[in-house]
């Protein structure tokens, strides 16, 4: 085999490695950004089935369903809300901007990280809301979460890393 292949071969798992931290990367924010949008509906008078059919007494439940919508909206978790704002390192000002613009944040920079648009730019910044993410968890002693982000920045950091074989991206200059 000569170098010019071996380089080539290199070069071609590289860029599906990078890919690959990509897609993963970009899926993960997008999915985590419609989080920030899912809420619980409540469905009133959904008839009683017996045996698969409606059942003749008109019983009815209400029942609860998983939806996503402008209205469900929270950026930062009401279970996690009451302990960031017993903390004094965290400002309420910036509790509630940082509350409005996560999900948003999180959806653009999914998009642009999975597109493969300004990848090194967005995967910085990816770094930095993960980074913001991990200083709020050590605060509240969530360590779990912060291990997590922990594997997230070296994922980002590897991304970076292999930026210079990106080539499936639409932007590919930043």
């Amino acid at each position: 085999m000569s170098s010019q292949e071996n380089s080539c071969s290199n070069d071609l798992g590289l860029s599906l490695g990078m890919l690959s931290l990509r897609i993963w990367l970009g899926l993960r924010a997008i999915q985590t950004g419609l989080e920030k949008f899912a809420g619980i509906k409540k469905i009133e008078y959904v008839p009683v089935e017996i045996d698969g059919a409606p059942n003749v007494y008109e019983l009815t439940r209400s029942i609860e369903v998983k939806a996503y919508g402008l209205s469900y909206y929270k950026g930062v978790p009401a279970a996690l809300e009451d302990k960031f704002k017993a903390e004094p390192l965290i400002p309420d000002f910036f509790l509630a901007i940082y509350d409005k613009i996560l999900g948003p944040s999180l959806l653009l920079l999914g998009i642009t990280i999975l597109l493969g648009i300004a990848t090194r730019i967005s995967l910085f910044a990816m770094g930095l809301v993960y980074t913001s993410l991990t200083i709020g968890l050590i605060l509240i002693k969530q360590d779990a979460g912060v291990a997590w982000l922990g594997i997230h920045i070296i994922m980002v950091a590897m991304a970076l890393v292999l930026a210079k074989h990106d080539k499936f991206a639409i932007l590919n200059k930043w």
